[in-house]
């Protein structure tokens, strides 16, 4: 990728995000306005803002590089995460919108009446927040990385200082219009070079490759070694290599690499000849994801694919429901009619999206397969324009892609940002309004910042498979039983929000430290939304049977507001000084 022209696309992208969010600054001056821009966001600019929004690093990226590791049981991704929208749509959004909350921890104490669980709560909005947060970070230091050549985790800090100035100084209304303008750049992004690239392909007269075995490269191909690997060779094959091979230094010569492993120093360089398989890798995406047919590492075990992709819907299509930065969008909406527009609105430009995305992950197999070597699989998307097309025009759709992953590393991240900074301002810092929001988006960006060197190989996709996996645990039990059963208790709550949640968040926990690593305890840790989905249903459910007296006294006047259709317009919020609201929170 040309460094000038990737540079420059990125640079736009950023300068306009500070643009938007200095903007913002002029019109945001109450908490209403800071927290959900006093829910007078129209329909379909809400739709296209919380389309920008959760396309996200894992989106934009991960998805192909995943297809490109593991073949066609990725693309369970992109349905589970469409799919999620239409579950929200049938039980969650209208209600939602109708509590007249600002975030799901408001939600909690004004159904439940309980401070109890709305500390819970807030806990588990601030893991799931931050656990979001390490692939937009990642993606970012990514990005960077191949554009210029700076450590990943200066692309990380970059990003998380461009993401905290944005949404100290907008809030809600300027974050409402950067993500739908950052929708539009990343449906281009990906739009217009697939167009190039699908008639690169075309006169290339490439075969398609096969899903059900290990890529082979179809071009001869120069993998750079920039850190020592360890290559499991399943097919001899001759290279030329340069560096130090199995402990012996090679100086451009033609090598032959025997089947079995071998040690690779860094630097080096491996050139393979068209056509020889792709061998595997210990730089490989980790293997916390369904596969079909892809090979597994000798030392992964059974990969258990049918129990792991039951794990992948379930925590797609019932986590979405809960992930703070979408949730809370819907809160912006004028009434609950526009709450359930905008998700409808929101499944259509999903789709058109999700479309192209599987398109750079089969290009991927063809012609970059040399990054399952290096462990980058997900710079797919990035790395495709030059490979197939090249010259000028390869570099500005390569710039163009660069741009497009700038915004959604960015628009992702400032959703959750002001997110969880909403959460520890509410119920960490004092209650001083509209301020205290702003300095809390600091730790809200610093802690995953930090913690993205521990869970640095994590694919993008995986890592917010693992956040999806909480949400659905902890979160959808809590909604769908609040909105719809009377019988919820505070006690009730609160048990399954911990074992929930809780377990799943302990199992997200160990698989990013690297616990188990093979056979049946890996793939329960990695995928435990079939466990911990039921766990926390049954937990809510027998604990409140078992206190059937602790039924909170306002119950049905609050279940009457969430299911009543408002009889008109939402009258615009007075500013909030001190206090706690209705719904409530703090300001």
């Amino acid at each position: 990728m040309n460094q000038t022209y990737g540079v420059a696309g990125v640079t736009a992208v950023v300068l306009a995000t500070v643009l938007v969010g200095a903007l913002g600054l002029r019109v945001s001056r109450t908490t209403s306005d800071f927290h959900v821009a006093s829910r007078t966001v129209a329909p379909h600019l809400n739709a296209t803002a919380v389309s920008g929004e959760y396309l996200s690093a894992a989106s934009f990226l991960g998805v192909a590089g995943l297809v490109l590791a593991q073949g066609a049981g990725m693309l369970w991704f992109p349905v589970g995460y469409t799919a999620g929208f239409l579950v929200l749509l049938v039980f969650v959004a209208a209600p939602l919108r109708r509590s007249g909350a600002y975030t799901l921890p408001d939600f909690a104490e004004a159904r439940l009446e309980s401070r109890a669980v709305r500390r819970t709560a807030g806990v588990l909005v601030v893991g799931i927040g931050w656990l979001y947060l390490l692939p937009q970070l990642r993606g970012a230091g990514l990005t960077l990385r191949l554009l210029t050549g700076v450590p990943g985790w200066l692309g990380g800090l970059v990003v998380a200082a461009v993401v905290t100035a944005a949404v100290a100084a907008g809030g809600m209304r300027s974050v409402t219009l950067m993500q739908a303008f950052h929708y539009w750049l990343k449906l281009a992004a990906l739009l217009v070079p697939a167009a190039f690239l699908l008639l690169a392909w075309r006169a290339d007269h490439a075969p398609v490759p096969a899903w059900d075995e290990r890529p082979v490269f179809h071009r001869a191909t120069t993998v750079r070694v920039d850190r020592p690997l360890t290559l499991t060779v399943r097919e001899p094959v001759r290279v030329t290599a340069s560096g130090i091979v199995d402990g012996v230094a090679a100086h451009g010569g033609s090598l032959n690499l025997a089947e079995g492993r071998h040690r690779i120093g860094a630097p080096a360089t491996l050139r393979f000849p068209a056509g020889a398989r792709v061998p595997l890798s210990d730089r490989s995406p980790r293997r916390t994801t369904p596969s079909e047919g892809a090979e597994a590492p000798p030392s992964s075990g059974e990969t258990h694919s049918l129990y792991a992709t039951y794990g992948l819907v379930l925590a797609t299509f019932l986590g979405t429901m809960g992930l703070p930065h979408v949730v809370v969008r819907f809160y912006t909406n004028p009434d609950g009619r526009a709450a359930r527009r905008t998700t409808v609105i929101v499944l259509g430009l999903l789709g058109a999206f999700y479309v192209l995305v599987p398109l750079y992950g089969v290009l991927g197999r063809l012609y970059a397969p040399d990054l399952l070597l290096t462990g980058d699989t997900d710079a797919a998307v990035l790395v495709l324009p030059q490979r197939l097309v090249g010259g000028v025009t390869g570099d500005l759709l390569g710039a163009l892609v660069a741009g497009g992953a700038c915004a959604a590393f960015l628009s992702t991240a400032s959703g959750l940002t002001l997110s969880v900074a909403g959460v520890l301002a509410q119920d960490v810092l004092p209650a001083l309004g509209v301020r205290h929001v702003r300095l809390a988006a600091l730790p809200a960006v610093a802690v995953p910042a930090a913690a993205g060197a521990v869970a640095g190989d994590l694919p993008a996709a995986d890592a917010v498979g693992l956040a999806f996996a909480v949400s659905a645990s902890s979160f959808c039990p809590l909604l769908v039983l609040g909105i719809w059963w009377r019988g919820l208790t505070a006690p009730g709550a609160l048990a399954g929000l911990v074992l929930g949640g809780g377990s799943a968040l302990a199992a997200v926990t160990l698989t990013l430290a690297g616990g188990a690593r093979s056979g049946w305890p890996h793939t329960l840790l990695a995928w435990p939304a079939v466990w911990s989905v039921p766990l926390g249903f049954a937990a809510m459910v027998l604990t409140s049977l078992a206190t059937r007296d602790r039924v909170p006294p306002g119950t049905a006047a609050t279940l009457a507001r969430l299911h009543r259709p408002e009889p008109g317009p939402t009258p615009p919020e007075e500013p909030v000084r001190g206090g706690r609201t209705s719904a409530g929170r703090r300001s």
